[in-house]
């Protein structure tokens, strides 16, 4: 029998249980294809599509169960289970870390056992069952709300403070502020299902693994499945990364690692808050097989029971995979269940809406179809040996392989089930919109007008005494200004406890004017020299630094990823990391807000001057966030120093900050063109004017073989949230198209608060490229989009929506990242 202990027997040695009351293992049994209705040579195409992620090293190896009307039609292992520190083939019965899916198969199949036992309602306030987690708005958190990840919590604890032990996370949890409203906001969260499985604790007495041992289980038979497998398991076990790479996660550093670095994580969970946790958490920690997840979701497909041991009720079943709207996009999940949301993409494109599932982060998930009385398991380690596979493209292509080698159903069938299901999500969906608005119109604006004091304010109000004594360079141009209008530079060369001694000036030089490539010179005012850091360089040289004592950075930002004064805070970072030099970054705002994150993230192999790391287009987030983010994701080994902002919130838009709009580049006019900037600059690159050269740069775009009244009527029927489209004629003054008569369209925000700037811009894109074909060079749009799936989902004709959804896991992988790093709640 499988051996799994445990959290009170963290520190002695392993305890091997036998349980009378556990049941004996009784698998599904197996079955030729055809005789559940399902095509063998169909099912057969996932062979290549799975041998071929392997080749391109996207994962070491799988194991792939279907099964369909309670028997098994398909169970293979692919490739190898570790390839490091030498390589063993994977076999049927490899046990895998499986990350996420503990948030389904232990915590809230936990929690709906307790509801049945009427031990807890989904309305009931986390604080009822953990007083501690209560004050500032968490009061109101409820069950529910954790099951949805509606609860207003991060995605995961910041892990660059050192601590260990469940307790320890426990005070962390007690302390976590919220980032929104409860209810307000889906935002993937494991601080969520870490609060449940304290819930279990909490109302049964047990920690969760013992509780799931023996509820869930025990009683099923899953033999090979729990919490910190026992070492005599370890041959059986799947590997994920190293220690060292495991810490290189939420903001810890593999430098902490110490001795245990070079170790295997064979056993030991590879989620880095789980293992600080002590290998048991609501979110991650559990193992198991496909064999004994298949028993899991046989019993769910049969309304709670298997072999004739009943885990949940039929009602408890249907009510956790019943659609709720989390979204005003109709995004939905289930109690725990994905559904349809930016983490679906392991449903594939063929199974119908009812259907339900979740991922895993080490490579893992499942998907039941109760319509087709269908599942799919797919198991990997793809974070194995170093963390880089990704599997997410390629458990989408196996789920569309095996939906479509189901052959016995009908599309009428099919569509019947969806529509069922997608009346229940259209009525969760209204009650969703009535609630928003009843917040909207009942809560205050959180974004109250404020005079922001930025960092330079902060500098000058505390005497400088950050940089006393200091020799400095300062990194600027003419939006570093302190409230009255002074620039940084005459600010900081007349105070009594600062050196100013050179000055670096990014693109457009130091006054903001120039389009072209800027020369070193020295500034008439100071005499100090100004090294271009967007001429022959683009990075601060050695002997430019030598005598400096410091570096300082003032640029105001756009909100955008390609504006490139941040690659220049970047490659800043690094030299002066070279040179042992502080970096102090004077923060300012975020110009678009702090809150809205949109876009495709870089491709990592695709960085350059206009994308300096993997983030969105939009990323919401300040210049000193950014560079926090940059030193910990890089690893750049910079000191760091952040000035931070006073009075900023993260809901503010620029004209809340009381602060005077100076142009930050020559065709940055207003708080207008920074808002449209991240969608319509992404035309830039191709044969499209977007208005430089004319009064309203990026509020115009256009061409003079394009129809601005087909256009703008197209883009208006689409109905984007936000905006509206004129038919406009324009001619440039310079840049593209200079002095020719372009036909184009005005963009007009009717509003800012459902406007989405990127996703906007490429629907214009998707307009371009169908009613264009043969005039717009679609080819120059990859310049700034620089992400392969997006832009080749374009040139195929996907729709807007389609792409989208293409780059939402990579955007919630993004936002996770983003929350470990904010400065600013």
């Amino acid at each position: 029998m499988a051996s799994f202990f445990p959290l009170s027997q963290l520190i002695v040695p392993v305890l091997i249980l036998t349980l009378s009351c556990q049941a004996l293992s009784v698998q599904l049994p197996p079955a030729q294809p055809a005789s559940v209705g399902m095509s063998a040579e169909r099912l057969a195409r996932m062979d290549a599509v799975i041998q071929a992620s392997i080749d391109k090293k996207e994962l070491p190896g799988a194991v792939v169960l279907v099964a369909r009307r309670g028997r098994v039609v398909w169970r293979k292992a692919y490739g190898a289970r570790a390839v490091e520190p030498q390589r063993e083939a994977m076999t049927a019965d490899t046990i895998f870390d499986l990350a996420s899916l503990t948030k389904i198969v232990a915590t809230a199949t936990s929690i709906m056992i307790l509801i049945e036992r009427g031990q807890l309602r989904l309305a009931d306030p986390v604080v009822k069952f953990v007083p501690e987690i209560k004050g500032e708005g968490r009061d109101a958190i409820t069950i529910e709300q954790l099951l949805t990840h509606t609860s207003g919590f991060a995605p995961d604890f910041d892990l660059r403070e050192r601590w260990a032990g469940y307790a320890e996370a426990m005070k962390h949890l007690y302390r976590e502020p919220l980032r929104n409203q409860p209810g307000a906001r889906f935002v993937y969260s494991d601080l969520n299902y870490i609060t449940l499985g304290e819930v279990v604790h909490r109302v049964s007495g047990q920690m969760l693994d013992e509780f799931a041992r023996r509820n869930i289980y025990g009683p099923l038979g899953m033999r090979d499945t729990g919490f910190r497998p026992g070492a005599q398991l370890t041959s059986r076990i799947a590997p994920t990364e190293k220690r060292r790479g495991q810490m290189n996660y939420l903001g810890d550093t593999g430098a902490n690692a110490g001795s245990e670095g070079e170790q295997w994580l064979r056993g030991q969970v590879h989620d880095p808050t789980s293992f600080r946790m002590g290998g048991v958490a609501g979110h991650a920690g559990l193992f198991s097989t496909a064999n004994d997840l298949a028993i899991y979701c046989q019993m769910i497909l049969n309304g709670g029971i298997y072999n004739g041991t009943r885990v949940l009720s039929p009602l408890s079943v249907a009510t956790m995979t019943r659609p709720r709207a989390v979204s005003e996009d109709g995004a939905a999940r289930g109690l725990g269940w994905d559904i349809a949301t930016s983490f679906s993409s392991n449903k594939g494109d063929l199974f119908p809406l009812g259907s339900f599932g979740h991922t895993g982060f080490t490579g893992t998930s499942i998907w039941i179809d109760p319509a087709t009385d269908s599942f799919l398991i797919f198991l990997s380690n793809r974070v194995h040996p170093d963390g880089k596979g990704d599997v997410g493209p390629l458990r989408g292509r196996v789920a569309s392989i095996v939906a479509g080698a189901i052959m016995d159903t009908t599309a009428v069938k099919a569509r019947e089930e969806a529509a069922s299901t997608a009346a229940e999500l259209l009525s969760s969906l209204a009650r969703l919109n009535a609630s928003s608005a009843r917040a909207a119109n009942s809560m205050a604006n959180p974004a109250v007008d404020a005079q922001v004091l930025n960092g330079i304010d902060v500098l000058e109000r505390d005497g400088f005494k950050q940089l006393s004594g200091m020799r400095i360079g300062l990194v600027t141009n003419q939006t570093g200004r302190d409230r009255s209008g002074r620039q940084t530079i005459d600010v900081l060369i007349k105070s009594a406890k600062v050196k100013l001694d050179a000055l670096f000036s990014p693109e457009h030089g130091i006054r903001g004017l120039a389009d072209e490539r800027v020369s070193d010179t020295k500034d008439e005012q100071t005499g100090l020299p100004i090294y271009s850091l967007y001429g022959e360089s683009r990075r601060p040289k050695p002997e430019q630094l030598k005598d400096l004592d410091a570096l300082v950075y003032d640029i105001q930002d756009v909100g955008a990823r390609f504006y490139t004064y941040i690659t220049t805070l970047g490659y800043v970072m690094e030299e002066a990391a070279k040179a042992k030099l502080p970096v102090f970054v004077l923060d300012r705002p975020n110009p678009i807000n702090g809150v809205d994150v949109e876009g495709p993230p870089a491709d990592a192999d695709k960085l350059s001057f206009t994308a300096y790391h993997t983030i969105p287009v939009r990323h919401g987030l300040t210049v000193g966030e950014l560079a926090r983010l940059y030193n910990d994701e890089r690893h750049l080994g910079c000191d760091l120093r952040v000035i931070k902002m006073e009075n900023w919130q993260r809901a503010m838009w620029f004209d809340a900050t009381g602060q005077t709009w100076v142009n930050p580049s020559p065709n940055m006019r207003s708080l207008t063109e920074a808002a449209l900037y991240p969608g319509i600059a992404l035309l830039e690159a191709t044969n499209v004017s977007v208005g430089r050269g004319t009064d309203t740069p990026f509020e115009v775009m256009g061409a003079p073989w394009l129809d601005g009244g087909k256009l703008a009527t197209n883009l208006n029927a689409r109905k984007i949230p936000g905006v509206r489209f004129v038919p406009v004629h324009f001619k440039p003054s310079a840049s593209v198209y200079k002095n020719q008569e372009c036909g184009g369209v005005n963009i007009m925000i009717t509003d800012r608060s459902r406007f989405q700037p990127v996703y906007t811009g490429l629907e214009i894109a998707v307009e371009l490229h169908r009613l264009f074909p043969a005039d717009w060079k679609v080819d120059g749009y990859s310049h700034l989009l620089v992400n392969s799936e997006a832009f080749e989902r374009l040139k195929r004709g996907d729709s807007a929506e389609e792409i989208r959804q293409s780059w939402n896991a990579g955007l919630e992988k993004f936002r996770r990242v983003r929350d470990s790093i904010l400065i600013y709640k």
